[in-house]
C-alpha cells in the first residue's frame, strides 16, 4: 500500500504545479452514435443507451468484457469466481439479455447459470447497451436489454497503426501479453490482433486462497474491409481458446493444493470453450439515397467440461448461420422507415459421455418495420412492430430424452408478435426526457424444455416442459437528464410486467438422494431505477455518484433469483494536459452495496459491503511513439465480501481481495 500513496501524493503534487487541463479519458460515456439500433445521436432516440468507449487495457482494471460494463448503473454481473461471468441488466441474464458482436445475436450457450458469456475485450472499440426491451428488432431473448460489442475500425486511407500492450494482476499473479497491426492502402485495410493471457488462484479479502479459480485464454482476430463505389464492407474473422478451473459443491473434497502460482488446468475441473466466427458486415448506399445493409455471420462454439482427471465427459457443439437484412429510408425531411429481418438457423450436437440437453435443430425468422417522425427538433417519434417465430427440433439423445423420461424428443413453433413506440424531448437545450413502452419476447432454452437429469455443477435433478409458453413482458422506460457545463443531473425508471416468466421452482421428491427442481412458469414484476450526478467546478475536476435500485418478484410473492442489491457509487476524477509534460489522470470510486435480504426460495441472502477503487493513467510520447500507462487498485481496502450475484456464496468463497493492476501500451 505505501508505494500506491507515494504514487497518488506525487500524482496530486503534479496537478497543483500545472494547472493545466484537458477533459479527455480512454474509459467514458460517448453519446454520439447508436450502431445496434441506427446512426444517430443518443439523445434523440428514446431508448434507454448507453455508450462505452472500450480498450482490453481499460483503466478501470477489469478481467473481462462483463467486468468492464458492470460498472454501469443498472448493470451488474452473475460470476463464478473472476473469469466465468454474464452480463445482468435490470435483474435478468442469460437468454433474456441478447449479446451483438459485428452486428448479429451472438450464442455462447450461456443458458446456464454457472456458463459464462465467453467473449473477450480483445479488438473491442466500444460497447452499446441498451436497457429494455428490442424484440421488435432482434426478436426473441432481447427481452431485458441488448448488449452491443463493436469491433476495432480501420484506420485512415494511408495509414499504418500498430501496438504492443501487457497487463499485469497482483492477486492473482497473471495478466495479459497481446499486440496488433492495421494498414489502409487506400483502397481496402487489413488488420490482425493476437493475445494471450493466463491467471493462477485468487486470492479473497482474508488472503485465502480459492483454490482453482484459475484461467488462461488465447486470442487471435484479423479483419478486411474495403470500400467499391456504393458497397462498404468489413469482414471479421475471431478465433479464441478459454480454459476456466470452476468450483461445485463437493469439489474440494477432491481437489489436493498445488504449487500456489500453479496454473495448471489438466488435472483439476474445468471448462474449455472453442470459439470461432466468421462475420461479413455490408452497407450499400443506394441511388435514391436509401441504405441496404446486410449482415452474415458462422458462429462455431464448442463448449467441453473436464470434471477432473483431465478426461472430457460434456462436448456440446453450437453451428450456428444467421443474416440480418436491413433497409432505412428517409421518406422525407422528417420521416426515416427501417425495414429489418433477420434469420438464423443453429444446430446442437452432444459428442461427450455426460449430456444436458439434446441434439436439437433450432429456426427463428423475425420481420420488423420502424417509423421515425421528428415532429418539430425538439420532439421526436418512434414507433415499431415485428412479427416471428422459432422452430425448435429435438433428436433423440441418449441420457437426455430415451425411454423412461418424461418427454421424449418433440417439434415446437412459436409465433411472437411485439411492439414499441417512444418519443424523446427538448425542452430546452440542456434538457432531454425520453419514454418508452416496449413488448419482448423469450422462447423457453433447451434446457427449460427438455432437460431431464443430474446437473452436477450443482447437484440437482433438473426437468423441463416441453409444453412451456412464450415468456413474454411489457416494459415502461422513462429517462430524464440535464448536462449543463457545470452540472449533470439524470434519472431513469422502469417497470417491468412478464407473463409465463420461467424459473427453476424445487420440489418435494427426490432422484437417489438429489432434490428435484422442475421448471416453472407465472407472472412476475419488476420496478426499479437508477440516477446519477456530476458537478465540474472546473473544467478538470468531476466529482459525481450513482445509484441504483430495484425489486422483483414472482406472482406467488417470491422474489426472483440473483436480484441486484442497491447500490451507490461516489467517484472523484481529475484530467491534466500540460503542453510539455504527460496527460496525467487520477480518480477514486467507492462502492457501497447494501445487503440483499430479498431473495427466492433457497437462495442465501448476502450482508452489506464497501469496496475502494482508485488508478492513476499517463499519456506520453516516448520518441515517436505514444505511450499509454495506468495503475489501478480495487478492493484496495482488502474488503473480505460476498457479492450478492457470486455463485460462489453457495460454496462459502468470497470474491477476490486487493488486486493492483499495471498496463502499458506502446503505439507505433
Amino acid at each position: 500500500m505505501r508505494p500506491l500513496i507515494y504514487v497518488c501524493l506525487f500524482v496530486v503534487f503534479y496537478i497543483n504545479l500545472t494547472g493545466q487541463t484537458s477533459d479527455t479519458t480512454t474509459f467514458t460515456l460517448d453519446e454520439v452514435l447508436v450502431t445496434a439500433y441506427r446512426h444517430k445521436p443518443l439523445q434523440r432516440t428514446p431508448l434507454n443507451t448507453v455508450s462505452l468507449k472500450m480498450d482490453s487495457l481499460s483503466q478501470q482494471g477489469n478481467f473481462n468484457v462483463t467486468d468492464a460494463i458492470a460498472k454501469t448503473p443498472g448493470v451488474t454481473m452473475l460470476s463464478t469466481g473472476v473469469a466465468i461471468s454474464k452480463p445482468v441488466i435490470r435483474g435478468l441474464f442469460g437468454n433474456r439479455v441478447l449479446c451483438l458482436l459485428s452486428g448479429l445475436k451472438f450464442d455462447n450457450q450461456q443458458w446456464q447459470e454457472e456458463h459464462g458469456l465467453g467473449l473477450s475485450d480483445i479488438g473491442l472499440s466500444k460497447v452499446e447497451i441498451i436497457k429494455g426491451p428490442l424484440s421488435v428488432l432482434y426478436g426473441s431473448e432481447a427481452t431485458g436489454g441488448v448488449i452491443n460489442l463493436i469491433g476495432e475500425t480501420g484506420p485512415l486511407p494511408g495509414q499504418r497503426r500498430g501496438d504492443v500492450a501487457f497487463k499485469l494482476n497482483s492477486n492473482t499473479l497473471g495478466g495479459m501479453l497481446q499486440g496488433g497491426y492495421q494498414v489502409h492502402n487506400g483502397k481496402q485495410w487489413f488488420g490482425i490482433r493476437a493475445a494471450i493471457e493466463n491467471n493462477a488462484d485468487y486470492s479473497d479479502g482474508n488472503n485465502q486462497r480459492v483454490l482453482n479459480s484459475r484461467f488462461d485464454g488465447y486470442y487471435v482476430n484479423a479483419a478486411f474491409g474495403f470500400t467499391k463505389k456504393n458497397w462498404i464492407s468489413t469482414n471479421r474473422l475471431s478465433s479464441s481458446f478459454n480454459r476456466f478451473g470452476f468450483i461445485f459443491n463437493d469439489a474440494y473434497e477432491f481437489i489436493e493444493p498445488d504449487n500456489r502460482w500453479s496454473r495448471s488446468l489438466s488435472t483439476n475441473p474445468d471448462h474449455l470453450v472453442l470459439l470461432n466466427i466468421l462475420s461479413s458486415e455490408n452497407k450499400f448506399i443506394q441511388k435514391d439515397e436509401s441504405i441496404l445493409h446486410l449482415d452474415l455471420g458462422i458462429q462455431s462454439n464448442e463448449r467441453m467440461e473436464n470434471e477432473g482427471g483431465g478426461a472430457i465427459s460434456l462436448n456440446m457443439h453450437l453451428l450456428t448461420f444467421q443474416y440480418l437484412l436491413k433497409w432505412e429510408k428517409e421518406v422525407n425531411q422528417k420521416t426515416k422507415v427501417i425495414l429489418s429481418n433477420l434469420g438464423s438457423i443453429e444446430k446442437n450436437n452432444n459428442y461427450g459421455s455426460r449430456k444436458i440437453v439434446p441434439d436439437a435443430w433450432l429456426q427463428e425468422s423475425n420481420l420488423s418495420v420502424n417509423v421515425e417522425y421528428d415532429i418539430t427538433d425538439k420532439l421526436v417519434f418512434e414507433n415499431g412492430v415485428g412479427i416471428g417465430e422459432k422452430w425448435i427440433k429435438t433428436l433423440a439423445t441418449p441420457m437426455v430424452n430415451d425411454e423412461g423420461k418424461e418427454a421424449g424428443p418433440f417439434s415446437k413453433f412459436s409465433p411472437y408478435f411485439n411492439v414499441l413506440s417512444g418519443m424523446s424531448y427538448f425542452p430546452s437545450r440542456p434538457f432531454n426526457i425520453k419514454f418508452n413502452v416496449a413488448t419482448g419476447v423469450r422462447i423457453p432454452n433447451l434446457a427449460e424444455l427438455s432437460s431431464d437429469g443430474l446437473h452436477e455443477g450443482i447437484f440437482t435433478y433438473e426437468i423441463g416442459d416441453k409444453d412451456l409458453k412464450n415468456e413474454q413482458n411489457l416494459c415502461f422506460n422513462f429517462h430524464a437528464a440535464y448536462t449543463g457545463e457545470f452540472l449533470e443531473v439524470w434519472a431513469s425508471a422502469f417497470y417491468n410486467y412478464f407473463t409465463h416468466y420461467v424459473y427453476l421452482a424445487p420440489m418435494p421428491e427426490e432422484w437417489f438422494g438429489f432434490p428435484i427442481y422442475r421448471y416453472k412458469q407465472q407472472d412476475a414484476r419488476q420496478y426499479g431505477a437508477e440516477a446519477g450526478i456530476t458537478i465540474k467546478p472546473v473544467k478538470a475536476l468531476a466529482i459525481g455518484a450513482a445509484w441504483s435500485g430495484m425489486n422483483s418478484k414472482t406472482a406467488d410473492g417470491n422474489y426472483t433469483p440473483f436480484t441486484p442489491p442497491h447500490k451507490i457509487t461516489p467517484k472523484i476524477s481529475y484530467h491534466i494536459a500540460a503542453e510539455k509534460l504527460p496527460k496525467l489522470a487520477v480518480w477514486t470510486e467507492f462502492d457501497f452495496n447494501f445487503k440483499q435480504n430479498h431473495v427466492a426460495p433457497d437462495e442465501i441472502a448476502t450482508p452489506a459491503y464497501h469496496l475502494w477503487n482508485a488508478g492513476i493513467s499517463a499519456n506520453f510520447n516516448l520518441g515517436k511513439n505514444k505511450t499509454e500507462i495506468s495503475l489501478t487498485g480495487n478492493n484496495l481496502l482488502n474488503e473480505a465480501y460476498y457479492d450478492h450475484l457470486s455463485r460462489f456464496k453457495y460454496f462459502g468463497l468470497l470474491n477476490i481481495g486487493r488486486n493492483i493492476t499495471l498496463q502499458t501500451k506502446i503505439k507505433f
